[in-house]
């Protein structure tokens, strides 16, 4: 949408930015990087008239333009590149109201950088329950800006806000909260000078964060600095002479704008709850009857919507084979790209079910609550409390855990979280998990409500939870401190859930699984079937030849004829060499070169494996009876011993070797990037692959 207006919005954490920008852009969003970092950009787009759009960039929340972090560091890098592609034309700053103070902090630095901008003064209605009335018109008097109050979570004051960005001025309008000049006069001139800056805030920021500005050259860079000891500039005196002068300036502001009253009631609610939920016992009783309720659901509840998605694939299958001509294309289309389909569309309901339950964990607060209480095991193993952002985000995806990590000031403290996090569960474990535990565990209910199936699941995600806490336990003995890591995180507010931001995080995870795991596990799929369907002449007319010999027609009917040459024409084609060949290393691991083939495929991604079984399922079984993928994977047999392929032992080996194996591309990948070595993913390919082996070996032995 070019000729957009781009607006930033700018924000401490916790202040309500994150929704504003869904209310705002809703669908109509886009997740990228910034140019140069691996920091997610958020950008959507809203309507502000028949003529008007705005691009909006939801910028990392921070509490200060002085970073600690990344991501924090991107604020500034944005907003003091005139020539970059993300700098606004106007910043709409989300304060929270119920927290003005430490807000205005952050907006006496951003106002200062002379980009025009206007307050989104959110949280409103929490305001008035905690006893703070605020003067918004005076208080825009004082600022010399407009003043929107708004409430993001029950859409309150959004129409007039986008009224106010669509007739913002190019001008900064914002009076000036201190005298910038005085903190530095001679090098902030300079500075102005020799780069042609324009605001003398932003060539002090430049004297203060040069170094890490990613669009700054060498050159400006080493001038910067000779500068800097020319005038002989102390960043952190600088620093903390600026703040106090800011809180003189804030104190003045608020002094006839804010006032409250004795009672602030909203404080003393969420207190008193988290006198329950964070108890030292109380509280991981609580979480752990909060995970056994999440995944009791995700099998009580998508049981129905994920047996009427087999029935149509099923019956898509069978109207196939009687529609389409016999031949390649045919096989391609049923026994590749829809059997492939089938092992995507099928999990929806869980994934969405997981997701939906993590989003209304994170917004009512209870998420930051978890991470609390998780700080103080965090230590004892040696990790920041800052870890558990991470760890708890891997429940999702590893991909962005391992992004997030960059917030730990501790490399030692980061090392050991990026290493361990692809440890936890993710949400692409969730169908090979729930897959094989449909197979061996039955489907009955203990007195009536717990189900077996579910305690199985949270089981495995509470083993991977351990196993992450276990060898960080090991690696920080290995692995040498350079520093301390420290963790702070402010609690909020108790919240209800937003229903429509619990759908759209359903929707949002939903259609990622879908179209990225998807577009994997459908090309893995149509490979696969190729490398199934075909092998070396030379073998394939022997198969033929022997199967169309008239001692076979007479010993089996014909059904059992083609059932059989298809099982051994799969053994001799190109996927069944390729299993053969790692046979021999997974046989003590309870494998058979079938699932030697899916362990391969699942390399791109875990949940790869499904799509794998339901193909090599697919082109090996009878084309007279249709059957869903589980029902072929409980009907295969070992030809050796005739008994089934899939026990109990031979599940749980499975599942024991995707609860640790690194089965995913993209997670090496994101490893390499945060880390800028290829030391640290092979080191985890390898320490992963080795516990793998040896859980399942273990495993597999004691059960079978």
């Amino acid at each position: 949408m070019n000729g957009d207006l781009k607006v930033a919005l700018v924000g401490n954490p916790n202040s309500g930015k994150s929704t504003l920008f869904n209310v705002l852009t809703g669908l109509n969003q886009k997740i990228g990087n910034f140019p140069g970092v691996t920091v997610e950009k958020k950008i959507g787009f809203v309507k502000l008239s028949d003529h008007r759009n705005a691009q909006i960039t939801d910028l990392p929340g921070t509490y200060s333009i002085y970073p600690k972090s990344r991501d924090e560091r991107i604020v500034m890098d944005v907003l003091a590149d005139k020539n970059g592609p993300d700098y606004p034309e106007l910043i709409v700053f989300v304060a929270d109201a119920s927290n003005l103070k430490r807000n205005l902090l952050l907006f006496s630095q951003v106002a200062d950088l002379k980009i025009p901008i206007i307050i989104a003064l959110n949280m409103m209605d929490i305001a008035r329950q905690s006893g703070i009335e605020i003067a918004i018109d005076e208080l825009a008097q004082k600022l010399g800006i407009q003043v929107i109050p708004i409430s993001a979570r029950k859409q309150q004051g959004i129409d007039r806000l986008k009224e106010a960005i669509l007739n913002s001025t190019s001008i900064p309008l914002q009076l000036p909260s201190i005298e910038v000049e005085a903190i530095a006069p001679e090098l902030i001139h300079k500075i102005q000078d020799e780069l042609n800056i324009e605001h003398p805030y932003v060539a002090l920021q430049l004297a203060h964060q040069h170094e890490d500005m990613l669009f700054l050259s060498d050159e400006h860079k080493k001038k910067i600095q000779a500068l800097s000891q020319e005038f002989d500039f102390h960043s952190q005196k600088s620093q903390a002479s600026e703040t106090i002068t800011r809180y003189n300036f804030i104190n003045d502001v608020l002094f006839d704008t804010v006032k409250m009253n004795s009672d602030p009631k909203q404080e003393t609610y969420s207190n008193r709850i988290d006198k329950i939920l964070t108890h030292r016992i109380f509280g991981f009783a609580i979480f752990f009857a909060i995970l056994f309720l999440i995944f009791q659901s995700i099998f009580a509840w998508s049981e129905y919507p994920m047996s009427l998605i087999e029935q149509l694939f099923m019956w898509l299958t069978d109207m196939g084979t009687q529609i389409l001509p016999p031949g390649l294309l045919a096989d391609l289309l049923i026994d590749g790209v829809l059997a492939g389909l089938s092992g995507v569309i099928i999990f929806i309901p869980q994934i969405a079910i997981l997701f939906a339950f993590i989003s209304i964990l994170e917004d009512t607060g209870y998420m930051s609550r978890v991470t609390f209480m998780m700080d103080k095991i965090m230590r004892k193993v040696g990790l920041s409390g800052k870890s558990i952002v991470p760890l708890i985000g891997g429940f999702a995806c590893a991909v962005p855990s391992i992004m997030s990590a960059r917030n730990i000031e501790s490399w030692k403290d980061r090392m050991i979280t990026i290493m361990v996090t692809p440890l936890i569960a993710c949400s692409a474990r969730l169908p090979v998990y729930t897959l094989l535990i449909s197979l061996v565990v039955p489907d009955v209910k203990l007195w009536g409500l717990i189900n077996m199936q579910g305690i199985v699941l949270m089981s495995l995600y509470v083993f991977s939870i351990v196993s992450a806490i276990l060898v960080a336990l090991v690696m920080k003995l290995v692995i040498r401190a350079r520093e301390r890591g420290y963790f702070i995180m402010e609690l909020p507010v108790y919240r209800i859930p937003r229903w429509n931001n619990v759908l759209l995080t359903m929707y949002r995870s939903v259609k990622a699984f879908v179209f990225e795991a998807g577009k994997v596990i459908i090309a893995v799929s149509i490979i696969l079937w190729v490398l199934s369907s075909f092998g070396p002449s030379d073998r394939f007319d022997k198969i033929e030849a022997k199967y169309s010999s008239e001692t076979i027609k007479q010993q089996f009917p014909q059904d059992e004829i083609d059932r059989l040459q298809a099982s051994e024409k799969l053994e001799n084609s190109y996927a069944g060499m390729l299993g053969k060949s790692i046979e021999p290393a997974i046989q003590p691991i309870g494998f058979d070169w079938k699932i030697g083939i899916a362990l391969i495929t699942s390399f791109a991604a875990r949940e790869v494996f499904v799509g794998t079984m339901a193909t090599i399922y697919s082109v090996d079984g009878d084309d007279t009876h249709v059957e869903s993928v589980r029902e072929k994977m409980q009907s295969a047999r070992n030809p050796d011993t005739g008994l089934p392929v899939f026990t109990t032992a031979v599940a749980f080996s499975l599942m024991m070797f995707y609860a640790f194996a690194m089965q995913c591309m993209s997670t090496i990948a994101v490893v390499y990037r945060e880390t800028k070595s290829w030391k640290w993913p092979a080191i985890q390919f390898v320490y992963m692959t080795g516990l793998a082996y040896l859980a399942s070996f273990i495993v597999y032995n004691l059960l079978k």
